[in-house]
């Protein structure tokens, strides 16, 4: 179950990144940067750390180049963690 759901929401995420990416180009509507890292703090931050490097979008901005990485190595000890524990 966790697994799906880490696959949806790191889809989600990189798509968002995508799209965001896309209308800046075309200066069009934007993502909110707090959606976008709202996304990966909730388990989309591989997809994140995917579009901000595949799009090379964000890469100037600390709160991404520091806080996705730092979600991602979070999120990799919580699911560890919720994936090794006995019920």
């Amino acid at each position: 179950m966790i697994i799906g759901y880490l696959l949806i929401i790191n889809l989600i995420t990189f798509i968002a990144f995508a799209v965001d990416k896309n209308n800046a180009r075309k200066q069009r509507w934007r993502i909110r940067v707090t959606t976008l890292l709202g996304l990966s703090f909730i388990g989309g931050s591989l997809g994140g750390l995917l579009g901000m490097y595949l799009f090379r979008h964000k890469t100037q901005k600390k709160a991404f180049t520091i806080g996705i990485p730092f979600m991602l190595i979070m999120q990799l000890f919580i699911s560890f963690y919720y994936l090794t524990i006995e019920f």
